[in-house]
């Protein structure tokens, strides 16, 4: 029955996510790297840890979806469709809110809904993390990955004086 459903979740993301990206990404550029040129990036870098990722999984760059793929390297959360929704909560728990996100959501805690554990717990870390779901990470790519995880991995303090 879960196979079923994660078929239907895949039908639905495949049909919407050329809409978003045309709607919800028009005025953002892709990204002027390809697979092939991360790994050429500092063995220690966010760069090459993306590289390495897309091998890993055999995965292709998506123009304009390429903070996506690294959102999936800065929080953990894994690539099967329980995870994505995870992420989505995550991102929800960051501060990221829009259309797209919130259908996510809703689809995915109504088409999985045993595991609405885990996405409550991704909903947690993410508001303990730093706000970084509105970065562009492509300006980050030369960065050593664990300073980049580091610093995320801090919650931002309000100092009063």
């Amino acid at each position: 029955m879960k196979k079923i459903r994660v078929q239907f979740l895949l039908f639905v993301y495949d049909k919407t996510q050329k809409l978003y990206r045309k709607y919800f990404k028009k005025k953002k550029r892709q990204w002027q790297f390809n697979e092939k040129q991360l790994l050429e990036f500092q063995e220690d870098s966010l760069g090459r840890k993306l590289g390495e990722f897309y091998r890993k999984h055999g995965f292709s760059m998506i123009p304009k979806m390429e903070n996506h793929d690294v959102h999936h390297l800065i929080t953990g959360c894994g690539t099967n469709f329980e995870d994505e929704i995870a992420m989505q909560y995550l991102l929800l728990g960051n501060g990221k809110l829009n259309a797209h996100l919130l259908a996510a959501i809703v689809l995915g805690t109504v088409i999985l809904p045993e595991y609405a554990k885990i996405y409550i717990k991704a909903y947690k870390k993410g508001q303990n993390m730093r706000a970084f779901h509105h970065w562009d990470f492509e300006g980050l790519l030369s960065q050593k990955y664990e300073h980049v995880m580091d610093f995320i991995q801090q919650k931002e303090t309000i100092v009063l004086h």
